[in-house]
C-alpha cells in the first residue's frame, strides 16, 4: 500500500467533513473558554449563556474578518471561476496543460504556478490553481490516462501556504496603512506610524523564505508524483452549454458582444486609473478584495462577450462557494468566543511569558498557526492577535516586521491541515478533503522547516 493510500486511510477513519469540524471546533473552544475563562465567583449557567451570546453576536459580525469580508470571499471565489470558464482563459490553461504528461512533471508545474499566482493574490492562486487542477484531470481522462489527481489538488492549494508572505497578505498591508497600529494598541507611545511592505514583503527575509518556497515545494511533490501510485477517478468535461436560440427585442442586449465588451472594458479601464493614475505615486495600496473582485467582474464580462453566457457561467460556478457560505459563520462565532472570553489573549500571553527578544518570533509563529486552526481568516487573526503580537515585541525589543511576519508564516502555514479554505478547490475539482490531506500534510513539514529556518537566521 502506497503512502498516499495510507494515508488516505487514515484520514477516511478520523476525519469527518468540513462542516462536520467546524462544529467539533466550536464545541471545543466553547469548553475552553469554559475552563480557563471563567471569572472566580460567576456560576457555570451564567457563563455559558455569555459564552452563548459572544458566540450568537460572532455569527454575524462585522468588519474585519466578518460577514461583509465574507462576501467579499465568496465574489472573489465565484468571479475567479466565471473568468476561468471564459473562452481566452480556458485556452490559456489548455495551453498549459499540454505541457502536463504525468503526475509528476504535472504535479510540480501546477505547485509552482499556483505558488507564483498566489504570491500576488491568494484568491487569483487558489482559483487558478482550481482551475488548472481540474482542467489537467479532464485532459488525462478524455486520454485515458490515469493521474494522481489528489496530488495535483493537493498541488493547487500550496499557494494558500504563501499567501500571507505575498502582496495581498492582510497583516502586512495593514500594518503599512497609515496609523493602523496606533489603532489598534494602547498605551505603547514608540509605535511607527506605518510599517512600509519593504521591511515585511519585500524584506530580504521574506524574499529568500518565498523563493525557497517556490523551489522546494514543487521539487518535492515532483518526487512524490515519481513515487505514488496514480489515482484514476478523474473529472469530467466541464461545459457551459450554449444553445442556438432565436434572439428578439431586448434579449438582443443580452446576448451582444459589441455591449458586454464596451462594458466591460470600461470597468477594466477605470480600475487601471485608480490604481496606476489616480494615486498621487504609485503605492500597492490599491491591492484589496474590493479592487481585486471590481477588475475580476470587468474581465469576466468582457471575456465572456455577452451577459447571457456571464451568468450562465455564475450559475456554475457559485456552487463552489457554497462551503464558504455555510462555514463562514462557524468560524466568525469561535471567533466571538474566544475574542469575548479573553480566550485567544490567554493563548497568545502565554507565548509572550515564556519567550526572549530571540524566542519571541518563533513562539509568535506557533501561536498564530495555533490560532489559525480556530480562525482560519488572515484579516480576522490580525484584528485580535495583532494588537498582542505588536505590545508584546515592544516589550521585548523585538523588530516589529520580524514580528509581523512571523506571525503571517504561522496564520498560512497551518492552512495545509486546516481544510477550510480548500473548500472552493474541493468544490471546483470534485476532490474530498481526506484525498488531499495527505499531500498538504507533507507541505505543511516541509513549509514548517523553511519558515523556522528563515526566521532563526535573518
Amino acid at each position: 500500500m502506497s503512502f498516499a493510500e495510507k494515508y488516505a486511510n487514515f484520514y477516511k477513519r478520523i476525519l469527518p467533513s468540513p462542516f462536520t469540524i467546524a462544529i467539533l471546533l466550536t464545541l471545543l473552544t466553547f469548553l475552553l473558554a469554559l475552563i480557563f475563562t471563567k471569572p472566580e465567583g460567576t456560576s457555570s449557567g451564567t457563563y455559558i449563556l455569555k459564552l452563548a451570546g459572544d458566540w450568537e453576536s460572532g455569527l454575524w459580525k462585522e468588519g474585519p474578518g466578518g460577514l461583509y469580508f465574507a462576501f467579499q470571499m465568496m465574489l472573489m471565489l465565484v468571479l475567479g471561476h466565471i473568468l476561468a470558464l471564459s473562452k481566452p482563459v480556458s485556452k490559456l490553461i489548455d495551453r498549459i496543460t499540454i505541457i502536463c504528461t504525468n503526475s509528476a512533471n504535472t504535479a510540480m508545474i501546477i505547485t509552482f504556478a499556483t505558488i507564483f499566482v498566489s504570491l500576488f493574490n491568494w484568491g487569483l492562486g487558489l482559483i487558478f490553481g482550481a482551475i488548472l487542477a481540474r482542467k489537467v484531470g479532464e485532459k488525462f481522462r478524455a486520454e485515458g490516462k490515469t493521474l494522481n489527481y489528489p496530488l495535483i489538488g493537493a498541488a493547487a492549494y500550496s499557494g494558500l501556504m504563501v499567501w500571507h508572505g505575498g502582496l495581498s497578505g492582510s497583516a502586512p498591508i495593514k500594518a503599512a496603512e497609515e496609523g493602523n497600529l496606533q489603532s489598534m494598541v494602547e498605551n505603547v507611545g514608540s509605535l511607527p506610524e506605518r510599517i512600509d511592505m519593504s521591511s515585511t514583503i519585500f524584506s530580504t527575509m521574506n524574499i529568500v523564505v518565498s523563493l525557497l518556497l517556490l523551489i522546494i515545494l514543487p521539487a518535492i511533490f515532483y518526487y512524490i508524483g515519481k513515487k505514488e501510485k496514480p489515482f484514476s477517478n478523474l473529472p469530467q468535461k466541464e461545459v457551459i452549454e450554449s444553445k442556438t436560440e432565436v434572439v428578439e427585442g431586448a434579449e438582443r442586449l443580452d446576448n451582444s458582444a459589441i455591449f458586454a465588451i464596451i462594458f466591460g472594458s470600461l470597468i477594466i479601464l477605470y480600475a487601471i486609473y485608480k490604481a496606476f493614475i489616480l494615486p498621487e505615486k504609485i503605492t500597492l495600496e490599491f491591492l484589496n478584495p474590493n479592487f481585486i473582485n471590481f477588475t475580476l467582474l470587468g474581465l469576466g464580462i468582457a471575456f465572456h462577450m455577452n451577459f447571457a453566457k456571464f451568468t450562465k457561467a455564475a450559475g456554475s460556478a457559485i456552487s463552489g462557494a457554497t462551503g464558504i457560505l455555510i462555514q463562514f459563520p462557524l468560524y466568525f462565532g469561535i471567533l466571538g468566543i474566544m475574542v469575548g472570553s479573553g480566550l485567544i489573549g490567554q493563548i497568545s500571553d502565554w507565548f509572550v511569558q515564556v519567550s526572549t527578544e530571540n524566542s519571541f518570533p518563533i513562539y509568535s509563529f506557533f501561536s498564530a498557526g495555533l490560532v489559525n486552526i480556530f480562525v482560519p481568516s488572515g484579516g480576522g487573526q490580525w484584528a485580535v492577535q495583532g494588537p498582542i503580537i505588536i505590545k508584546a515585541a515592544s516589550e521585548l525589543g523585538v523588530s516589529y516586521p520580524k514580528a509581523i511576519m512571523a506571525l503571517s508564516y504561522g496564520d498560512q502555514l497551518t492552512n495545509m491541515i486546516q481544510p477550510f479554505w480548500a473548500l472552493p478547490l474541493l468544490g471546483i475539482t470534485g476532490l474530498k478533503a481526506k484525498e488531499i490531506l495527505p499531500y498538504t500534510l507533507i507541505l505543511f513539514i516541509a513549509g514548517l522547516f523553511i519558515f523556522l529556518l528563515g526566521l532563526l537566521i535573518f
